[in-house]
């Protein structure tokens, strides 16, 4: 044999080898179902960016865990990051997921006001954006909006005290303070307008009385939601408007809150011998706030069932990569200064010591040893 017929021989020889690999690697993958590059590609669904403003509050932790939990159990990956109510540090989160390739951002902003260059820049990539339970402010980018009903949030706060009080029926006049929320998130406008739309008859009527007079948002917001930062208001309102009259009731729009306020109370005899405690609302059913409403210390807190927020956050973000009409609600009430926002509003419940059972424990939301 010729060297060039053993170059020729050896040529076909290695070609059929090739050949008869390529037709077993085909057989085996038909035989056993191994996944083609092709069909990875074809299944692999896209990462979510999820935003959080901060770990200090039970209430984002529960939010940040059921997104998670909601979308992977819909097949997509996550990048979950918490911004420890540092504004900085959220922008520079959001502009890393966006740089990474995140398709849709879910952000629950701690100032609703200062992402608007960073989500412009996320639409020039194509990135959908969700404002997370916070309306993201100043923005045109802004897909959709997943919350409660956060006006009807305020409306339960405040006729929870009045019923606590026996209010249309009785007399009166009680004494109430009002506190409000962060002025720099959306929502604690809608809490307040809510509760005062409540509250206003009766203070016009002269049934409820402010000795302080302090009835804006203005005068009665707590920056960043801070229990510490409403115990030491409270403690100023006690020494100069209650060293000789009673508090009968406080507007407070956040379990967090709640606590700074009943500890102030706490601290001059209020829910001792004979000093009866003032009725406090809440919102959240944060567990050390449960425990409180089962103690007698704090009368109501608003029960915001995160993990069907999570659904509704989780399925607009199917509709959004899908490319099919988001589901929504409302496309009224959210304006954030430059878009009316398309939202999804869940429902609110108010809880107190009659229907923790019920509407915590029995709906699975917590188990009896978390509360009691």
């Amino acid at each position: 044999m010729t060297t060039r017929q053993t170059v020729t021989w050896t040529f076909r020889a290695m070609t059929k080898i090739r050949t008869g690999l390529v037709c077993l690697s085909l057989a085996t993958t038909c035989l056993f179902g191994i996944v083609t590059p092709a069909t990875v590609s074809a299944e692999e669904k896209p990462v979510v960016g999820i935003a959080m403003p901060t770990k200090s509050s039970a209430r984002w932790i529960a939010d940040g865990n059921n997104i998670v939990k909601t979308l992977q159990s819909r097949g997509y990956r996550t990048d979950l990051q918490y911004a420890d109510d540092d504004i900085p540090n959220q922008v520079s989160q959001v502009e890393n997921m966006v740089a990474k390739g995140d398709k849709v951002l879910v952000i629950a902003a701690i100032d609703g006001t200062t992402l608007s260059d960073t989500l412009h820049k996320a639409a020039q990539r194509g990135v959908r954006v969700v404002a997370y339970d916070r309306l993201i402010r100043n923005s045109p980018d802004v897909s959709n909006y997943a919350t409660f009903d956060n006006f009807q949030v305020g409306v339960l706060q405040a006729s929870s005290l009045t019923k606590a009080l026996g209010l249309p029926e009785a007399k009166g006049p009680f004494n109430i303070e009002l506190f409000g929320g962060s002025p720099d998130d959306n929502n604690a406008y809608f809490f307040f307008n809510g509760a005062m739309s409540v509250l206003k008859p009766y203070l016009d009527s002269g049934k409820l009385v402010i000795p302080s007079g302090q009835k804006t948002m203005e005068k009665v917001s707590t920056l960043r939601w801070d229990g510490s930062t409403a115990q030491a208001r409270m403690d100023n309102l006690l020494s100069a408007y209650y060293t000789d009259r009673h508090l009968d009731a406080v507007l407070s729009p956040y379990d967090g809150i709640s606590i700074g306020i009943i500890s102030s109370l706490k601290g001059v005899g209020y829910g001792s011998g004979d000093t009866k405690m003032a009725y406090v609302s809440g919102q959240d059913c944060e567990i050390p706030s449960v425990k409180s409403i089962m103690a007698g210390d704090q009368y109501s807190s608003i029960f915001k069932d995160t993990r069907k927020l999570a659904a509704v956050t989780a399925d607009m973000v199917d509709a959004m990569l899908a490319g099919k009409t988001v589901p929504v609600n409302d496309t009224k009430s959210y304006n954030n200064g430059v878009k009316i926002v398309p939202a999804y509003l869940l429902t609110p419940v108010v809880v107190t010591k009659t229907n923790i059972r019920p509407t915590l424990i029995d709906s699975g939301y917590y188990t009896a040893s978390q509360i009691e």
